[in-house]
């Protein structure tokens, strides 16, 4: 469920991870100690982070004010290990399913990579609607049910640990992965260059704009300790322009679960109502009824890589914060877009917008 977050020497540079800007303010106070209980992929620990949350004042973007705790995050991504998601698989399975009607709303099956794909139900359910799935998952446990119970190709490793071949996978699965990385755009590239062109991208993560994020503040639900970064769908539309993807489909995703684990999470806030809550639902027959409640606050995204890679290189090189949030993407003769922004209209005098002989919109 969780990806490896990216090695990086050194502390973080001080700048937004969507736009590149450099106006971050304070916006939350929730720097704490995670604990053991902190790092697993079901925490409760709402309202506490490796660092306090700052937003840029460009895109709106939050993130961790200072560097992520990038070994300490490793190590526990590595070592992870919890049965929830094995009690739920159930509703795991019911939200893979999901994720792969909107994937083939825009491409048929062919082969699939799932990056940080825990306990791998979104690589069997992929397999059995005529999918090649390959997975990677830095859990040593995780990992190693997926292979060993379910007889999956999952590689043990994160995005920039597992060598695969370039432009090998027609489609890519982040689910609940980019907000654990300190640097997503480096990883959306990295990603861009193992997919086929034309090849999509799915995202799903949780939406920091969305009303519910906004009304609980620092006590929502998705500040915890392995977040590092907090997008909202404008934030992550800049990120994925900025990375060379066009985005296809925006909607918001909502996650199925038992009502009794849903009822569970309220311990987050208090303990003696989550427990009161549980053992009404089981007296009532009724905690493990599926249920999937959209909240609005987790979005879903499917993407397209755009352009050439000369291309995108470029947009990443010299187009501005300012640039961002206003420029389209790029048009493609495939799709006919209506958008009419081309990559060779956004250069500068000094900075023109390479050309190539193969490019959709050249």
């Amino acid at each position: 469920m969780i990806a490896q977050p990216i090695q990086a020497a050194g502390p973080a540079p001080p700048v937004c991870a969507a736009c590149g800007g450099h106006q971050l303010s304070q916006r939350f106070r929730v720097a704490s100690d995670p604990g053991e209980a902190g790092l697993i992929p079901t925490t409760d620990r709402f309202g506490a982070a490796l660092d306090d949350i700052v937003r840029c004042r460009g895109c709106g973007h939050l993130r961790l004010a200072g560097p992520a705790a990038v070994e300490l995050l490793s190590d526990g991504y590595e070592r992870a290990r919890c049965t929830d998601y094995l009690n739920e698989e159930v509703g795991q399975r019911a939200s893979a399913r999901r994720t792969l009607a909107m994937i083939t709303r825009h491409t048929a099956p062919g082969a699939l990579l799932d990056i940080g794909c825990w306990l791998g139900f979104l690589l069997d359910e992929a397999r059995r609607a005529g999918w090649r799935g390959v997975g990677m998952e830095p859990s040593r446990f995780a990992s190693g049910y997926a292979r060993e119970q379910l007889g999956l190709d999952v590689r043990t490793g994160g995005l920039f640990d597992v060598e695969l071949p370039p432009a090998a996978f027609d489609a890519v699965v982040l689910a609940d992965v980019l907000e654990h990385l300190p640097d997503p755009g480096a990883a959306l590239e990295r990603i861009r260059t193992l997919t086929r062109p034309g090849g999509l991208l799915f995202l799903a993560l949780p939406d920091a704009g969305s009303l519910v994020a906004r009304a609980l503040g620092r006590r929502w639900w998705s500040v915890i300790p392995t977040h590092v970064q907090y997008f909202t769908r404008h934030s992550l539309a800049v990120l994925l322009t900025r990375s060379g993807w066009e985005t296809l489909a925006l909607t918001t995703s909502p996650k199925a679960f038992t009502l009794g684990y849903y009822v569970g999470r309220i311990g987050g806030y208090s303990r003696p109502l989550a427990g009161w809550l549980s053992a009404a639902s089981r007296r009532a027959g009724v905690a493990e009824r599926l249920v999937a409640p959209d909240f609005g606050d987790r979005m879903a995204v499917v993407a397209r890589a755009s352009g050439c890679t000369e291309h995108f290189r470029w947009w990443s090189t010299h187009a501005t914060a300012a640039m961002a949030p206003a420029c389209s993407p790029p048009t493609t003769a495939r799709s006919n877009s209506s958008r009419t922004t081309c990559w060779r209209s956004m250069g500068t005098g000094s900075s023109p917008v390479p050309t190539c002989a193969g490019c959709w919109c050249c």
